[in-house]
């Protein structure tokens, strides 16, 4: 009888397989050693293995370049990356090397991108699109941009942005327009909150765009919540936008961009399946194909690609401390970290990430639930994507089990409110980034050490701030 976690996930799935090999009893993952790295820096650790960023970002062009030869399509292909995905400077040194350019979120962002500027990272030939809702703070830095002569293209959200933007902007400037979708069927309302209704966007145009000169409308921006998927709402959504799109041209040339967001699906299991240059085939080709039903000449089209670009990059790390006993069927692993203040989305979300332990595969395995260190009953991690149920090598006392979630490189630390005040007081983990010399070379370097007790009771005010008497 075959008993052991590797014949589990043998039997469960197609092993190894991609990123993922094993090393004897140990996991290796992007031909990382994990257990000498987690032997070395301690749990509960982060890890970002910064070559993946650039992989995938090569892996979207090349599918947009097969897509845009093969539908003989006319217009260009663009990669900007979401800045809200991860803010973090070692992202973005990533990012710009590949010769992308980054959509912004808020005001805040545009400081960031007036730093990036001064270190000379970021120059007057890169495109900077402005998403969001844009406060009196937001349009100053839009404004303060593009008076500066840097190619700055705010995306309309809501009509009275073309009005504020008037007054703090000086010469001409390309502008977009969102388009509010309709949310998927099961949402809790039915149009999203962002962005222009499909009625109402020609009768703004004509009446607050087409009969001035200093803004000229470049691209419309398409965003769909749940993200591009082989579905026949998005399919759906597509073609509406896509329409308007060809209505909207007629009426004004300078258009001739189309803007896709709602980004790429996430691995999320070891079972998951993505056919990336199908779904970027059909994308192009029925936006050519509606194009040429309404005798209008295809858009360039961008894609904004958030975590798609950094999700895979990231991994989280923790130890097994105890195993409680509740009853008779439910053994509770607890961890030496928090599910909530580490991985906030599988709190809040209920999302779910590839989990695998990194030891001990050898050994028989045994249904488990995970416990975070938190006293609040909502920190646990009871399921997996492909199961309901989380299975791991069998718990020893004399021995250290150590447990990986893959795929965590987006949102989580800041949603998490890195470096800031956790839950219960639970520190931020030590963050390690890893990277590859020229030769092949592991390089790993500390980001952060652990969050410290005195850092938390200095932002609590118990302590004084660095620099300020007590």
């Amino acid at each position: 009888m075959k008993t052991r976690y590797i014949d589990l996930i043998e039997q469960t799935f197609d092993f190894p397989k991609d990123e993922f090999q094993l090393d004897g009893e140990n996991l290796v993952w992007n031909g990382l050693p994990l257990v000498d790295l987690l032997k070395k820096h301690g749990t509960p650790l982060r890890l970002t293995y910064l070559p993946k960023i650039g992989e995938k970002i090569d892996l979207a062009r090349n599918s947009f370049a097969k897509a845009l030869k093969e539908h003989d399509y006319h217009g260009t292909y663009e990669y900007f990356y979401c800045t809200k995905s991860n803010h973090f400077s070692y992202v973005i040194d990533k990012v710009l090397n590949k010769g992308v350019n980054l959509e912004t979120s808020s005001a805040y962002d545009l400081e960031m991108i007036e730093l990036l500027i001064e270190r000379g990272r970021i120059t007057k030939d890169s495109t900077i699109l402005c998403n969001g809702f844009k406060d009196e703070r937001y349009i100053k830095g839009i404004g303060r941009l593009a008076n500066r002569g840097f190619h700055i293209v705010p995306i309309i959200d809501n009509m009275d942005e073309i009005y504020a933007l008037d007054e703090v902007v000086e010469g001409p400037c390309d502008i977009g327009i969102r388009i509010a979708a309709e949310e998927a069927p099961k949402f809790e309302f039915y149009t999203s909150r962002l962005g222009i209704g499909y009625k109402d966007i020609i009768p703004f145009y004509m009446r607050n765009i087409s009969k001035q000169k200093k803004f000229r409308l470049k691209l419309m921006h398409f965003f769909i919540n749940t993200g591009i998927t082989d579905t026949a709402y998005y399919w759906n959504e597509l073609t509406k936008c896509v329409n308007v799109y060809c209505d909207l041209w007629k009426l004004c040339r300078s258009l001739d961009t189309l803007d896709i967001g709602g980004g790429l699906p996430i691995k999320n299991s070891l079972n998951f399946s993505f056919d990336l240059d199908y779904m970027i085939g059909e994308i192009v080709g029925r936006i050519k194909d509606i194009c040429e039903e309404n005798r209008v000449q295809e858009p360039h089209i961008y894609s904004e690609f958030g975590s798609f670009t950094v999700s895979d990059s990231g991994a989280t790390f923790f130890s097994i401390l105890h195993q409680k006993k509740q009853n008779e069927k439910e053994r509770w692993n607890m961890i030496d970290g928090s599910f909530m203040t580490t991985l906030p989305d599988t709190w809040a979300i209920s999302k779910r990430f590839i989990m695998l332990p990194i030891n001990n595969w050898n050994d028989e395995y045994e249904r488990v639930f995970l416990g975070g260190m938190t006293c609040d009953s909502d920190d646990y991690y009871n399921s997996e994507q492909h199961i309901n149920a989380i299975y791991l090598p069998k718990y020893q006392e004399d021995r250290r089990q150590y447990i990986g979630y893959f795929n965590t490189g987006a949102y989580q630390d800041t949603l998490g409110g890195f470096g800031g005040i956790q839950h219960c007081l639970i520190p931020k983990p030590k963050h390690v980034l890893i990277d590859r010399a020229p030769d092949g070379t592991l390089v790993d370097s500390v980001f952060a050490d652990t969050q410290s007790a005195e850092r938390m009771l200095q932002l609590l005010g118990y302590l004084p701030m660095p620099g300020k008497e007590a």
